[in-house]
C-alpha cells in the first residue's frame, strides 16, 4: 500500500478519479456500439419482408462522440418513408386501414434494457 502525504492527497485522489472516468467512458462507448448493432439486427429480424430491401436498409450511424460518451442512431438509409407507416399502420387508398407491424419500438425497448444492464455490469466491476 502506498502512503500519501497531506500535501499530495488531492493530486492522488484526482488521478484516481481521472483513471476511473477514462475506463468507464471507454466501457460506455463500447456498450453503446454493441447495443446499436443489436438493435439494428433486432429490427431487421422482425421487419416485414416483402422484397427484403426494407429490412436490409437499417444501419447504425455514429452521431456524436466526446470524451464522456457516444451517441448512435439506428435508422433506415433509403426506406425511411416506410418506417412510420409500417410501425403505426396507415390508411389504404381504397378505404380501410393497413395493420401496424410494430418492429422498431420493441427493439428500442430491448436495446434500452440491454444498454442499462451492460453499463451497470461494467461500472460494478
Amino acid at each position: 500500500m502506498r502512503r500519501t502525504g497531506v500535501n499530495s492527497m488531492a493530486d492522488d485522489i484526482m488521478k484516481g478519479l481521472l483513471e476511473y472516468a477514462d475506463a468507464s467512458s471507454e466501457m460506455i462507448k463500447k456498450a453503446v456500439k454493441e447495443t446499436g448493432e443489436t438493435v439494428k439486427e433486432d429490427i431487421s429480424a422482425h421487419a416485414p419482408k416483402r422484397t427484403g430491401k426494407y429490412k436490409k436498409s437499417f444501419t447504425v450511424t455514429k452521431l456524436d462522440e466526446n470524451s464522456a460518451g457516444m451517441t448512435v442512431a439506428v435508422h433506415s438509409k433509403n426506406r425511411y418513408q416506410l418506417t412510420h407507416l409500417l410501425e403505426k399502420g396507415h390508411a389504404k387508398r381504397g378505404g380501410g386501414r393497413a395493420a401496424a407491424i410494430p418492429h422498431i419500438e420493441p427493439a428500442e425497448q430491448r436495446g434500452i434494457k440491454q444498454l442499462r444492464e451492460m453499463v451497470e455490469r461494467g461500472l460494478s466491476k
